[in-house]
Parts: C-alpha cells; sequence; structure tokens
C-alpha cells in the first residue's frame, strides 16, 4: 500500500458511523448551494479535483497533537476548509479527524505546545483572533454532523471574545489580543460572522443576533471600508483607519460577515454592501491581476509569510458563500476561473497546490498552501454534488532516478483510482498509461472494476505499472501519464514527473529540493533556502545511486540545533552529527560533509534525516543548501 493510500485508510469506525447518522445542512450555513461547474462531466470533474488536493493537505494532518503543525490558527481555517470540502462532496471520510482535535485540543495547554500563546482552554488564548477561527471551525463541525458539542462550544468561544468588545475605545468594536492593543478588520469579520452564525443555528436567539448587529453597524461605519469599497487592515490609535495593505481575507470576512447577517435579517441594503464589497476586490485596483486573485505579497519580490499564505482561502469560502447566495454570472464566473487556474498552472504531479495560483516562480508549496488553493477548488464543486466521480493519482509522483551508465532503469509507478457513486453500483474504469518516446510503460492499458459506496467514502484500486527508462536518457524531468475513464463523463489525468539525474545539488524550499525529500514530516520550509524541523519534526532527504556506486557523500548547508542521521534503507538510523549548543540565530552555520558509503547497502540508496537536538527549544536543525555527490 503506497504512503497516500495509507494516510486514507486511517479512517476511525466513529467517522462512518457519523456518516451514516447526517442530516442536511441548516439553511443559511455555508457551501449550501452550489457556485460553479453542473451536474455532468464538469461537475464530476471539479468535485474529483477537490478530493485529490483534499487528500493531500490531510496527509499533513498531525493526529497525535491534532492539529497541522506548526501552525494554531492555520490548524482551525485548514480544518474548517476540510470541514468545507466535506460538506460540499458528501464524502465524510475526515470527520474523524475533526473529533480527534476537538477533543484533544480543548483543553489547556502552556505556550509552544501548540501555539506561540498560551492556550486558556475551549480553544481560547489572548490572540483574539485565532479564538474567533475555532469558533468558526466548531459551527463547520455541527453543520456536518449535528453533534450539539460542537455548537455548544462555539457559543463558549463568542462568550469569551464578547469580553473583548470594548465600546469606551472607538466606540465599539472586538479588540485583536488580550492586551487590548490594536482593533482591526479581521477581528471583527469573525466577530460578525460568528455571532450572526450562532443567531442562525439557535432558534429563539436574540443575544447573538444584537451583536452582529451593532458589530456590523460599528464595522461598516470605522473607517476601515475605503472609498474604494476595500478594506484596510485596522485602525490607528485615533481611531482612524491605518490605509495599511488590503489583504483578502479582510476582503472576504467583510463579505461573509454581511451575508451571514443578510440571512438572519433579509435586509436588502447588507446584499448592497456585499456587492459593493464584492465588487471591489475584482475591479481594477482591487485584488486581481490577469484574472487570478493575487495577494499582497504574491507580488514580485515578495514573499508571503505563513498567515498570508492561507489568506486567498478565505476570502474563496466567503466568496464561495456570495456566489451561492446571489447566482450572479459575474461571481460565479470568478469561482470557475480560481479553480481553473490553480488547476492548470499551480498544480504538480503530487498534486501539490502552491501560493501564487498563476504558477509564477519562485512558488512555494506547503499545508497552508494547499488548504488555501482547495478552497477556491471547493467553491468549484456544484450545488448538488455529482452521484458519481471518478480520480487517480500516483505514488510517487515525483521520483528520483540516478542511472548507471550504459544501463536501463526501473521504476513502479503506482496509479490509485477513486471512484464515489450510489452504493453497489459497479464502476469499470479504464486506466491508459502513456510515457515518452523509448519508454515502455506495462501495462500500458488496464481495466478496473470497483463496486462502489455512496458519496461518503469512496472506493480505490491500484494498478502498479512497470515503467523502463532507456540508457542514455538525458537529465531532467520526464513524465508519465495516466488517464482513467468510465463511459462519456468521467475522466481524470494524474501523472508521474519522474526526475533522471547524475547529480543532486539544489536549494531547500524550491521545486528543485521536492524530488529529493523523500519524507517531508512536520517540517517547515518559510521560503528559498530554508527547510527547518523543530520539536519531534524531521525531514528525509533519498539518495538513490546509481547500481555500480562505489562510495558517496553528502553535504549540508545546516545551523541552528540540528541532529544529523544516515541510513542505507530509510528505517534503521545512525547518528552521524549532534549540535550540542542551543544556536537559535544561525551562529553555527557551515557546510558539513557526511561520508554515506558505509551505509549504501545493496541498494546503494542513501537516506539522510535531520531534526532537532533541543526538541523543547523550537530552533531544530535549518538546512539551506543539499549536495550528494558518488563515484
Amino acid at each position: 500500500m503506497n504512503r497516500r493510500a495509507q494516510i486514507l485508510k486511517v479512517l476511525t469506525a466513529g467517522a462512518i458511523l457519523l456518516a451514516a447518522a447526517l442530516v442536511p445542512q441548516a439553511a443559511g450555513a455555508a457551501g449550501s448551494s452550489g457556485a460553479a461547474g453542473s451536474s455532468g462531466s464538469a461537475g464530476a470533474t471539479a468535485t474529483a479535483r477537490a478530493r485529490v488536493a483534499a487528500d493531500v493537505l490531510m496527509g499533513s494532518y498531525e493526529p497525535n497533537k491534532a492539529w497541522f503543525p506548526s501552525s494554531w490558527w492555520n490548524s482551525a481555517v485548514a480544518l474548517q476548509t476540510i470541514g468545507d470540502y466535506m460538506q460540499r462532496t458528501g464524502d465524510r471520510r475526515y470527520l474523524g479527524q475533526l473529533d480527534n482535535t476537538f477533543e484533544k485540543d480543548k483543553g489547556k495547554f502552556p505556550a509552544g505546545y501548540l501555539s506561540g500563546d498560551e492556550l486558556l482552554g475551549n480553544f481560547t488564548s489572548r490572540a483574539i483572533d485565532d479564538s474567533e477561527w475555532w469558533g468558526l471551525t466548531w459551527i463547520q463541525a455541527y453543520d456536518l454532523t449535528r453533534n450539539r458539542k460542537y455548537l455548544d462550544m462555539a457559543v463558549t468561544i463568542a462568550e469569551y471574545v464578547e469580553g473583548y468588545w470594548d465600546p469606551s475605545s472607538c466606540g465599539g468594536g472586538v479588540w485583536w489580543d488580550g492586551e487590548r492593543t490594536y482593533k482591526n478588520a479581521v477581528t471583527n469579520g469573525l466577530w460578525i460572522r460568528l455571532t450572526a452564525e450562532l443567531h442562525n443555528r439557535l432558534p429563539g436567539d436574540k443575544r447573538w443576533l444584537g451583536r452582529a448587529q451593532e458589530g456590523w453597524n460599528w464595522f461598516t461605519g470605522s473607517g476601515m471600508i475605503n472609498s474604494a469599497g476595500l478594506v484596510n487592515d485596522g485602525l490607528k490609535s485615533n481611531c482612524e483607519s491605518n490605509g495599511d495593505t488590503v489583504w483578502s481575507y479582510n476582503q472576504g470576512l467583510a463579505i461573509g460577515a454581511g451575508l451571514e447577517l443578510w440571512r438572519a435579517t433579509r435586509n436588502p441594503q447588507l446584499l448592497t454592501t456585499v456587492r459593493r464589497l464584492a465588487d471591489a476586490a475584482i475591479a481594477p485596483g482591487g485584488l486581481v491581476t490577469d484574472g487570478v486573485l493575487t495577494e499582497a505579497c504574491d507580488a514580485p519580490g515578495r514573499t508571503c509569510d505563513d498567515n498570508g499564505k492561507q489568506f486567498k482561502g478565505i476570502f474563496m469560502r466567503y466568496w464561495m458563500d456570495l456566489a451561492d447566495t446571489t447566482h450572479e454570472r459575474r461571481y460565479t464566473d470568478f469561482v470557475a476561473q480560481q479553480a481553473a487556474t490553480i488547476w492548470d498552472n499551480n498544480h504538480d504531479a503530487a498534486d501539490r497546490l502552491g501560493v501564487r495560483w498563476s504558477g509564477a516562480t519562485p512558488n512555494v508549496f506547503d499545508w497552508r498552501t494547499q488548504a488555501s488553493a482547495l478552497s477556491a477548488l471547493i467553491a468549484a464543486v456544484p450545488q448538488t454534488p455529482p452521484v458519481r466521480s471518478l480520480s487517480a493519482t500516483t505514488d510517487p509522483a515525483l521520483p528520483v532516478v540516478m542511472p548507471a551508465t550504459g544501463s536501463t532503469t526501473h521504476v513502479k509507478v503506482n496509479v490509485g483510482v477513486q471512484a464515489t457513486a450510489p452504493v453497489g453500483d459497479v464502476i469499470q474504469a479504464v486506466v491508459k498509461a502513456t510515457a515518452p518516446s523509448g519508454w515502455t510503460v506495462t501495462p500500458s492499458r488496464t481495466t478496473v472494476t470497483l463496486r462502489t459506496r455512496g458519496n461518503a467514502v469512496p472506493v480505490e484500486k491500484t494498478v502498479q505499472l512497470d515503467v523502463t527508462i532507456p540508457a542514455g536518457t538525458p537529465d531532467g524531468l520526464h513524465s508519465v501519464t495516466a488517464s482513467v475513464t468510465s463511459g462519456s463523463q468521467l475522466s481524470f489525468t494524474t501523472r508521474s514527473d519522474i526526475l533522471v539525474a547524475h547529480t543532486a545539488d539544489f536549494d531547500t524550499g524550491t521545486a528543485a529540493e521536492t524530488p529529493w525529500l523523500w519524507d517531508a514530516d512536520g517540517s517547515q520550509s518559510n521560503g528559498v533556502q530554508n527547510r527547518f524541523a523543530d520539536g519531534h519534526s524531521y525531514f528525509v532527504y533519498r539518495f538513490p545511486f546509481p547500481s555500480d556506486t562505489t562510495s558517496a557523500s553528502v553535504s549540508l548547508t545546516i545551523d541552528n540545533q540540528f541532529v544529523v542521521q544516515v541510513s542505507g534503507d530509510g528505517q534503521n538510523w545512525t547518528t552521524v552529527a549532534t549540535e550540542t549548543t542551543p544556536y537559535h540565530d544561525g551562529e553555527n552555520k557551515a557546510v558539513r560533509t557526511f561520508d554515506l558509503t558505509p551505509y549504501l547497502g545493496t541498494a546503494k540508496a542513501g537516506y539522510v534525516r535531520i531534526s532537532d537536538s533541543f526538541p523543547d527549544d523550537g530552533w531544530g536543525g535549518r538546512v539551506y543548501h543539499v549536495t550528494a555527490t558518488y563515484n
């Protein structure tokens, strides 16, 4: 079973039982109707793409701490996005992970365990906006399951946030932090959406409706919405708009807040304001470049930090709501355009989605960028998801081959075929494989039979391809493509990009690193020449040296609190270097070379693992550049 399949098989019995007990979503909840696509092949393809991307995202979920390492509010948004995916498509495989997070992380935790801040219990902290993100996540879980504990938690969070509404400063508004230093758009957009969602789910409520209306009136009168209809970041100490960057998530939250309050009141003026906000976002000078949603930090020469990586996805969550609510062509067309752009230009063979949706380089891929772009793919799924869908993935998607001189090389590529259809249906899927001229793929055509179980749990079968690479193949990426079809409505294409290389020499945090990164675990990259592993995380590079290799070594430009281990099989490790001084600022940065020869074994593969020598400190091994040589 391949690694992706293993992730999909880790499903709790509780998740499947919950799926059987689901009831339709409450009126007015986000994702209740479709933005783009149709019930035919376009809708099936949109569903399949969202499923593939969601599975990649959940591959980064860490079940022990029950989050996505190592960001607290980002984890809330990623889980909410998975909730949106399940709600939109009917796929219920990840209910168990939502509940795992709820049960494991609802307590109190010291600073640094799950967040930079101390967690006060019930998903609250001094970061008021972080608390609100979790409130929205648990409302989403309630919409999926009708389990009242999730809604009750959202109420508890809202009651905590309510204590930071302060009319003595700027006439109102929720403070951004426990120290009461800043009033901004994100905290108050979240507040309005959270309280309006609570009202729309609590029969007879007046309290939260009053809070939502009060929040909206204050926010729209605060000056943060500028004359162009764009939302600036916050207020200065004199209560005037600071004119700071128009981030897409602030714009999206303002749209989402107005929509949810409109559902509560049916006040037409709210929709007028929402349309003004939306039209400003897509107008010249707004948030779109050449038709693609673009963050300020996506501009050439700039880099989005871990927060900014998720902003566009939040915008698309509430744009989906806008398209669902109004059904206006300019809004639904925008959804379709973002989804198509992401899949065509910002999607690699491993089904990862990057931060720059246009595909511009340099691009960054991690679970935050995956969650963000996934929201656009979810928005493209039709109002009523198609009963039948078909998708495919490859594993390995980015293999490396370092061929021996004058020899052919063989690579095994698994094609995983997934399908949904009414319970008991049989789908016959034809798998056709193609490869570069002179290469051989066996089998080049085969048929798999899948007996389906409805939308809640897609079924999967795997086809193994034997790829023969001829001697003398030039270095570079070479694609093996698999197309999967069933009838005239269902089709999907996947590929494996095989890197043929005689040298390994790359910067971390770049596309050139990816084929060599055998196991990223919980490591992170904040840009070019930057990969690090804090706490109990690690990352592993694999070098499949030629079969005639007699000696090999690896050189790492590395610093901070590192442990370096080497292996010949990726399972049994030998420690070859440990930093015993708790460096924090890269003072020990140097090129260090390690002999891999004693560890190669018969397979001639070398594995190098980097981890943290002070796991409680948060400054684990950081690698900038990697070079592997052999004879």
